[in-house]
């Protein structure tokens, strides 16, 4: 008896790594200390070192059960973007700028082509919100998950000066409310999703007219990165003064963590287009509409609230960073909460 006859195969992890290792250079910062491989990453305090007072911001996160549709489609090279954006969003959010993510994947059996693709989307995410990938951890768990299944989740480090930090605290009576677009269901809401749709291959893999796609590519899509546009506001010099990612719980949750006390956000539904997989989703379910916006982003995947004189340099910043903004309501004086009408 050996550790493979048990079900890990140390063998298939070394491959792994040197598959993957292709992808996580692309991540790589000058503040990046050491190779691939250590027991720990290293990073260089110079990137928020000549901060007035640096604040480091964090974000931990998973895909969910939206891994399901990987598993099902056999298409594992986004759910890593998910992963990333669940995190680094949290941070720019907060005024952040990611610095450093660490990946940990679960996983029956350790498929080195697969684990490989599955950090290639990783990589991406990394890339598109100019974070390092530092390091992670592939586990093989066989008798825990099944062999061709695996669980996916990672944390992030940011950097801000406090000054900077995104608090609410600055949020006025009479600011504007703007919205990003966001890419379809992101990451959120799956268990509901498996709920109103059968997931099979030849479920997914069916094309519908409203969507322009099969409904499995229009729900795989990975999760908007919104790091470059938060930059790009600030960049502007736009003081955002508070800011939501609207995830699980969608509005009605999401809204008012960004809210200070004697603030409420009134959201104005027709100011955007809702996404055709959310009508479907909405229709398919027979689901009523304060759930949908209960529980997804209906098509905004970024709130923030900037003074009325800086709507417009906010909406070109946004536009520059290669994201739809719309103005999508305002802040008022009143009970803490959100009102969508």
């Amino acid at each position: 008896m050996d550790y493979k006859n048990a079900g890990v195969d140390i063998e298939a992890g070394y491959k792994s790594v040197e598959l993957m290792k292709q992808h996580i250079a692309k991540t790589m910062r000058p503040e990046v200390l050491g190779g691939i491989g250590g027991f720990s990453g290293a990073f260089s305090m110079s990137a928020f070192k000549d901060m007035e007072e640096p604040t480091l911001v964090s974000g931990t996160d998973g895909v969910g059960t939206k891994l399901k549709l990987a598993f099902v489609m056999d298409k594992h090279n986004t759910v890593g973007i998910d992963c990333v954006a669940m995190c680094v969003n949290d941070i720019a959010c907060a005024g952040g700028e990611p610095l450093f993510f660490l990946d940990y994947i679960a996983c029956g059996k350790n498929y080195p082509e697969k684990i490989a693709d599955i950090v290639s989307g990783v990589a991406e995410g990394c890339q598109q919100s100019n974070a390092a990938l530092i390091g992670g951890e592939t586990a093989e768990m066989p008798g825990f998950y099944p062999v061709d299944e695996y669980d996916l989740a990672g944390f992030a480090v940011g950097a801000v000066d406090k000054k900077d930090l995104i608090t609410g605290e600055a949020l006025e009576a009479g600011d504007v409310l703007i919205g990003m677009a966001s890419s379809g269901v992101h990451s959120n809401g799956f268990s509901l999703v498996r709920k109103v749709f059968e997931i099979t291959k030849e479920a997914l893999d069916t094309y519908y007219e409203e969507l322009g796609t099969t409904l499995g590519e229009a729900l795989i899509v990975p999760t908007k990165i919104y790091v470059k546009a938060l930059k790009s506001i600030k960049d502007a010099g736009v003081r955002i003064h508070a800011c939501s990612h609207i995830t699980g719980g969608g509005f009605y949750e999401n809204v008012p963590r960004m809210l200070k006390e004697g603030t409420r956000a009134v959201i104005q539904k027709e100011s955007y287009p809702v996404l055709p997989i959310f009508k479907l989703l909405a229709k398919t379910g027979n689901i009523e509409e304060k759930m949908m916006y209960n529980t997804y982003n209906m098509g905004l995947g970024m709130v923030l609230a900037v003074a009325p004189s800086d709507v417009d340099k906010t909406m070109e910043a946004i536009k520059a960073a290669g994201e739809t903004p719309y103005v999508v309501g305002r802040i008022e004086e009143g009970e803490k909460g959100v009102t969508l009408c």
